[in-house]
């Protein structure tokens, strides 16, 4: 598979169309498939934190979930087809699971945006078999509660609507306890879902302002991570580009 070694991590720059064709093998063969996104913020926790560059480095696919990451990789002389953005290709895998018939399970969001989701999702796919879900506010000692609940109802897709590096981190803590052959991370996905958390319109999308969109939104949840974060990625760009040697990642 088409690879890029870049940021101490690989990345995947394949469309949509072919992530998708990928999944729905791997499913089929039932090969088990950690999927993760990175973008901007991804690149600055994976540069601090080791545990994370882990989780993301033994990730099966790493999709371009930032339009800023794919511009950074075509300015390093990368060809880079398209955005492949978490919720995007969220919303193509369920397509999949309803029409192929396999079972999700949803974890992650607040209970109350989870209910909504949930019902949102069945207004959008009514055939869609949603095994089981829950939220994400639970303690550490209660992960193997819920890794229990998730495998006690089959579920072969299991979507984390949960803020990185945490996602990550479960994941990566126990993919081999869980029976789910696919697993992605789909980030602030239920909130969008259940009316809760606007995405950008898509003309924003596409010139790379919806990280914009999302900070008027939430202003002091965001400062951090976009104004901070933003210079932080852009510095590891230009480290990248004149700093790195070609064979250090």
């Amino acid at each position: 598979m088409n690879e890029i070694k870049i940021f101490k991590i690989r990345i995947h720059p394949l469309s949509k169309a072919e992530f998708l064709q990928v999944i729905l093998k791997n499913l089929t063969s039932g090969e088990k498939t950690i999927q993760n996104g990175v973008n901007a913020s991804s690149v600055c926790e994976i540069e601090k934190n080791e545990e994370s560059r882990i989780a993301y480095l033994n990730s099966d696919l790493i999709n371009i979930d930032g339009i800023s990451v794919v511009w950074a990789l075509r300015f390093l002389g990368f060809n880079i087809p398209e955005r492949v953005a978490c919720p995007d290709l969220a919303h193509d895998v369920l397509k999949l699971a309803e029409t192929f018939h396999f079972r999700v399970f949803l974890l992650g969001a607040q209970e109350t945006s989870l209910k909504l989701c949930v019902q949102e999702l069945m207004i959008r796919f009514p055939s869609l078999n949603i095994a089981g879900s829950h939220n994400g506010y639970f303690s550490e000692k209660d992960d193997l509660k819920i890794v229990e609940l998730i495998n006690n109802v089959d579920s072969e897709i299991l979507f984390l609507g949960m803020p990185s590096p945490r996602k990550e981190l479960f994941i990566e803590k126990y993919k081999s306890l869980l029976k789910a052959r696919y697993v992605l991370g789909v980030g602030g996905y239920f909130d969008i879902l259940s009316g809760l958390t606007k995405r950008a319109p898509e003309w924003m999308q596409k010139i790379g302002m919806e990280w914009f969109y999302r900070f008027i939104q939430e202003p002091k949840r965001m400062f951090r991570r976009y104004l901070i974060g933003n210079a932080t990625f852009i510095w590891l760009v230009i480290k990248e580009k004149f700093f790195v040697p070609k064979d250090a990642n």
